[in-house]
Parts: C-alpha cells; sequence; structure tokens
C-alpha cells in the first residue's frame, strides 16, 4: 500500500513476464512502479529499449490447440493477456506457428504501458529487493550482479541454478540466393512462408565437417554445465551424429525442391522475421560460433554464399531458481509473501511460458495489494494452472527449466486410438481445458470490474 492506503505492485523489469504483469494488476485497480534499466544499462542479449523485447527467436512456436503451447496462447488470449493481444496484431506468415514483427510486436506493448495512467514506468536498475510492499521480480534468465546476489539471499536459495541458451543468426531477405533457395512450408502447410536451402548428401557432409571442426567463442564453465535443448547450439547437434541435424532442424521431411521435384538430402529453413520481409531467420541454428567462423560455415549452405547478416548467433547464461523448493503456486516466496517472481527465472521455458507467469503472478500480486483472499487457485486441468503447480511442486527431486506440455496437465479419461488417436486426444484435453478455464476468466472479470477503472 502507498501512504494513503492507495494499492501498489512493485515490478522488477519489463520484459513479457513483467510487462504482463504490470498489465494485469492495472486492469484491476492497483497502481504499479514498474522498474527497467534499459536504456541505462543493457545486459549481453538485450538490444532494443522496448519493453518485452525477443532476444532469441521471433517464434512463438506452433499455434494450434492440439499442440500445448497454442492451447496456452488460447488461455491468454481468454483471460485478456497484453502479449497475446500484441502477438496477434504484430503477426506474419510462418506456417503452423505465430510468429511476429518483432519491432511492431514490443513497439505495441511498451506503448500500452507507458500510456497507462496506473503504471508509473522508472528508468533505472535495482540492485535488491524492497524489504517491504509488494514485489513482483521478473528480471529475466540474465539476472546478475548485486540482484542476483540479493534474491539468493532473500531466498536462501545457495545453488545458483543455470544452464545456457543461445539465439539463431538473422540475414538479410535480399542477400538470400533464390535462384538455389525455393519458398514453401512443410507439407504444404502456410504456403510459401520459409525460405527453405536445399542440399545434397556431400553438400551436408562437407556442412557438418566444418562446422563440428569450426572455431567457437568461448563462454566460461560451458564445457561443465546444463545446455537446453530446446535451445542446442547447432554445432552441438552436429557432433552427436553424422544425421543428427538431418533429425532436427535440417530435416527435408515434407519439402519438395521444385527444382528436381524430390525431397533434398537435408534442408534449412528461414523463417520471415518482420513483416516487410526484409530479414530472416535460420531456424534451429542457435549458435556459439565466432562470428567470422559463422559467415564462412554457414555461407556453405546453398543460397547463404552471399547472405549479409543483421544479427550473429550468440550464447548466453541463463539463471533460474530451484522454485519448488521457494515458490507457491501463486508465484510467491513460501516464506515472505509479498514476494513474487514470475518469468524465465522461476524455470518456466519460452515466451508464452514467461508470459503466464507474470499474468498468474500480477493476478495473485494485485489481490494482495487491495487486501482480498486469492479469487482462484491453479487448475491442473489448464496449461496456465499445471505450469504454476510444476514451479511449486516440492515432490520434484531435480527440477529443470520446463516449456508447456501435456504431460503436465492433468490426464483425461478416455482412450484414443488409431491414425487420429492423439490428435483427439489432444483436441479432447483442449476441450476440457477451456471449459474450466472459465472459472479462471469469470474471476479475472469480477477483479476488473469490481476494482478496475
Amino acid at each position: 500500500m502507498t501512504k494513503n492506503n492507495e494499492p501498489v505492485v512493485t515490478i522488477i523489469g519489463a520484459g513479457l513476464a513483467g510487462s504482463e504483469a504490470a498489465y494485469i494488476c492495472a486492469r484491476t485497480g492497483v497502481r504499479v512502479r514498474l522498474y527497467e534499466m534499459k536504456p541505462v544499462k543493457f545486459s549481453p542479449a538485450h538490444h532494443s529499449e522496448q519493453f518485452a523485447e525477443l532476444v532469441c527467436s521471433n517464434s512463438l512456436r506452433a499455434a494450434s490447440r492440439e499442440n500445448a503451447i497454442g492451447l496456452l496462447k488460447e488461455e491468454l488470449r481468454r483471460l485478456g493477456s497484453l502479449i497475446m493481444e500484441s502477438a496477434d496484431r504484430a503477426a506474419i506468415p510462418a506456417g503452423g506457428a505465430l510468429a511476429v514483427d518483432r519491432d511492431e510486436f514490443s513497439g505495441y506493448i511498451t506503448q500500452k504501458i507507458r500510456n497507462n495512467p496506473l503504471i508509473e514506468v522508472i528508468s533505472e536498475e535495482v540492485t535488491k529487493i524492497p524489504e517491504d510492499g509488494i514485489v513482483i521480480v521478473a528480471t529475466g534468465p540474465l539476472t546478475e550482479g548485486d540482484l542476483y546476489n540479493d534474491i539468493l539471499r532473500v531466498t536462501g536459495d545457495t545453488s545458483g541454478l543455470h544452464f545456457f541458451d543461445s539465439a539463431a543468426p538473422i540475414v538479410t531477405g535480399e542477400s538470400i540466393d533464390m535462384s538455389k533457395a525455393f519458398r514453401a512450408s512443410r507439407y504444404g502447410k502456410g504456403g510459401d512462408d520459409y525460405i527453405n536451402c536445399p542440399m545434397t548428401k556431400e553438400e551436408y557432409l562437407a556442412f557438418r565437417e566444418e562446422l563440428v571442426n569450426a572455431e567457437r567463442a568461448e563462454v566460461k564453465n560451458f564445457d561443465r554445465e546444463i545446455v537446453f535443448e530446446g535451445c542446442m547450439p547447432i554445432e552441438v547437434m552436429a557432433q552427436r551424429g553424422i544425421d543428427t541435424m538431418r533429425f532436427g532442424p535440417l530435416k527435408p521431411v515434407g519439402l519438395i525442391d521444385p527444382k528436381t521435384g524430390c525431397e533434398p538430402y537435408a534442408c534449412l529453413q528461414l523463417r520471415q522475421d518482420d513483416r516487410a520481409k526484409t530479414m530472416y531467420n535460420l531456424v534451429g541454428f542457435q549458435t556459439r560460433l565466432k562470428w567470422p567462423e559463422q559467415k564462412r560455415v554457414f555461407g556453405m549452405i546453398p543460397g547463404l554464399e552471399n547472405a549479409e547478416y543483421t544479427r550473429y548467433g550468440v550464447m548466453h547464461r541463463n539463471t533460474f531458481l530451484n522454485s519448488p523448493l521457494y515458490l507457491t503456486s501463486h508465484y510467491n516466496l513460501r516464506e515472505r509473501n509479498d514476494v513474487f517472481f514470475a518469468g524465465q527465472i522461476t524455470g518456466v521455458e519460452g515466451y508464452i511460458e514467461s508470459t503466464a507467469s507474470g499474468f498468474m503472478a500480477g493476478f495473485y500480486a494485485s489481490q494482495r495489494a487491495l487486501g482480498i483472499d486469492p479469487a482462484y487457485e491453479p487448475d491442473p486441468c489448464t496449461v496456465i494452472g499445471s505450469m504454476a503447480l510444476y514451479v511449486s511442486d516440492s515432490g520434484i527431486k531435480k527440477f529443470q527449466p520446463m516449456n508447456a506440455n501435456f504431460g503436465i496437465v492433468s490426464p483425461i479419461e478416455g482412450r484414443f486410438k488409431g491414425k487420429t488417436g492423439k490428435k483427439d486426444k489432444n483436441n479432447a484435453i483442449a476441450d476440457r481445458a477451456l471449459e474450466h478455464l472459465k472459472l479462471f476468466e469469470d474471476s479475472v472479470k469480477e477483479l476488473t470490474d469490481r476494482y478496475g477503472s
């Protein structure tokens, strides 16, 4: 509370989670002090002054609700998520995925936050969690320095858990040689949304040989620590086996080269990175190769011989809490219930998962600020609820970052067999989730109608 008993929540960090948390708090009539260190200071992975910056891919992954991340998107839409509102406005072609123009996406969120009269934006680095008041720490997985040490102090977490993450390069569209590349989406889904660079067996084997022997940037303690499987460097993948990349980002299945009428031996896909189609992301090509090596080795791929890079791939260390030991399903500390955490620092992994944790932390923090009991408990039948229950499950012995998946959602009864069995089962899970979500929707509406302006 403020001095005149006006409810207020302090939020540290204006990434996806912090922005979402600030927005839901403001919707409930709660004032927000939003601290963001940019543009005073930038992390190694951030470059833009805008909020909710997408530091890695511009893809928010699968759009269909038959996939857990697609269902989570739909849950957030129905709850009134600012991030999903912006994503749908900034969407660009990406086959069966939801990809966005990253500048348009972040720009819309920044505008909505800065123009909200209940949100005060403070451009200042925070080095210590406030001793009193309601706080949401949403500083992201790159949290370091004094604040990182203070988080360890406040939580009592001495493990300092972390893993390595990486980002793929981006090239200009005009520098791609379309006499060798072709436009198509896998299995024809999405028309010509992707640019594809086909490789023969000889080209693939020569590329792999150079890739595994290329010079890599030094990353402190990299060889002794965890690499998140969802963002594995392409050179690490190449080392695992001759055909590993062909079953991963260079998978040719579902793509037909119009020049040969056949499936290529291997194929790199490039995804549109902006609405104007001037930049393209090398899908699945996260890397820690030195920048000159990226240009040399990736230039062996047909169509990229003269590619111009607007961003080279980078690798950085991501930090997360051992959340099951310290957090409740409301994303607040068990030992200090006025301190909440949101985003990848909690061990959720992915843009939309971070958004969901921000929504939940903001929802519960706003009720604490208003002095009312929580109006809703996380439901294990929904993806957003199952994630909250996962990061707070004290029974987990070895906690690791987790993407949204149906494995953590409550099992559904019934038998689903045949060729459509998995699809039918996932659709049934989605139907049940959206039915259960109605109670959460009603709770949010009641809260915003009663206390919001």
